[in-house]
């Protein structure tokens, strides 16, 4: 992702609900790159956080991205990385990270969904970030090898699963397959039975757990 300039005007007209955010003092390049997009996505940057404020962090990694910022500091935080640590992941969350998302995924439309997901306290981390949670905790330790196991989903509620874990929603996963909304949730409730699990972060965890995704 190039580095954009900070001072990038905001489209007119386009303020969803009113959202604003408090991004962290640290980054870099990494929060121009994420300032220009929230601003494009019609996201106000506050100048200070307040109750109403989602803070938003961005850097090449968790750690510097939080650097300069209390931990905790309050409130619901999204976290944007380049690359993210089984380490990093977890300092992330004891920050205050409800969600997170890779650099490469950071649009003005994922950003905006992000933000929303935080302010209302909804759990949103991509397949990478999770593998990261899920890993191992020394940095330095190579990923315990897991034997794929004969999955008990069909072809198409593994690519569905894949999609969720990345952080698609129900209309974006029906496009990518071409395929209704209604068929995507007939096939998310069907694969959340097989695997016996609450919800979809859960299924996505239990998936990653299990070597299914």
């Amino acid at each position: 992702m190039s580095a954009l300039a900070l001072g990038t005007r905001p489209e007119t007209g386009r303020r969803p609900g009113g959202l604003r955010v408090h991004l962290g003092p640290a980054g870099g390049p990494a929060r121009e790159a994420v300032a220009a997009n929230l601003r494009r996505a019609g996201i106000e940057l506050a100048a200070a956080r307040s109750g109403a404020t989602v803070r938003v962090a961005a850097g090449p990694t968790p750690g510097a991205a939080l650097d300069g910022w209390p931990e905790p500091d309050g409130g619901p935080l999204l976290l944007v990385a380049d690359t993210f640590t089984a380490a990093g992941v977890r300092r992330a969350v004891r920050a205050g990270a409800v969600a997170m998302l890779q650099s490469t995924e950071a649009t003005p439309e994922r950003l905006l969904t992000a933000v929303r997901c935080a302010r209302h306290g909804e759990g949103r981390m991509p397949y990478g970030v999770l593998v990261g949670l899920l890993g191992p905790a020394r940095d330095d330790g190579p990923a315990p090898h897991r034997p794929a196991p004969d999955s008990p989903l069909t072809a198409r509620q593994t690519a569905v699963l894949g999609l969720v874990a990345e952080g698609h929603g129900n209309a974006a996963i029906a496009r990518e397959l071409s395929c209704s909304e209604h068929t995507v949730k007939n096939v998310i409730y069907d694969l959340m039975a097989r695997l016996q699990v609450r919800n979809r972060a859960h299924a996505v965890a239990h998936a990653v757990r299990t070597g299914l995704i």
